[in-house]
């Protein structure tokens, strides 16, 4: 399934509590742009410092969409600076590929295989259409850590913090 397929691209060496940050790309990257981007995001933790000392760092494209960066901070903690620059490289992607990295009113579910994009307003047609129900999988970037990113990043609907926003009683028995 889904879990299993994170799982075999996350770095099997870093701890459970390792920091984790995830950016959503308004739109899929091409497979180029996936390949550039990989290769931006390994020459930025290869050299991640906090006050001095290295960070172990890694980043990578997930879903052709999302940025997810995790830091090992069993050994060095993530401070204010070396986040700024971790926010400095997706800002960077952002002019570089002319997409937002910071939409927090888009929603991404996971359909057929896909990630696809909605706008927060447009959720509920979604689920009255059948487009989406509470069998459908909502990525839920607010995830803190590498153990959440594999137990809830990606939630059924029915079970999301959005479930209590929409109404899911038309479309699917609970």
């Amino acid at each position: 399934m889904v879990i299993e397929e994170i799982q075999s691209i996350l770095p099997a060496d870093f701890p459970s509590q390792s920091r984790v940050w995830i950016y959503q790309s308004s739109r899929a990257f091409i497979e180029k742009e996936q390949l550039e981007i990989n290769e931006q995001l390994l020459q930025f933790y290869s050299q991640w410092m906090a006050h001095g000392a290295a960070v172990k760092g890694w980043a990578q494209v997930v879903f052709g969409q999302f940025i997810v960066i995790m830091a090992d901070e069993t050994l060095v903690q993530v401070s204010g600076c070396s986040t700024d620059s971790s926010v400095k490289i997706i800002k960077s992607i952002e002019r570089q590929y002319s997409v937002n990295m910071f939409d927090r009113m888009s929603i991404t579910f996971l359909r057929k295989g896909k990630a696809e994009m909605l706008p927060l307003g447009q959720i509920q047609y979604a689920i009255d259409k059948g487009f989406i129900d509470g069998d459908t999988y909502l990525f839920n970037n607010a995830v803190y850590s590498k153990k959440e990113l594999l137990e809830q990043w990606l939630v059924p609907l029915r079970k999301s913090w959005l479930a209590e926003r929409v109404n899911l009683n038309n479309c699917c028995p609970r």
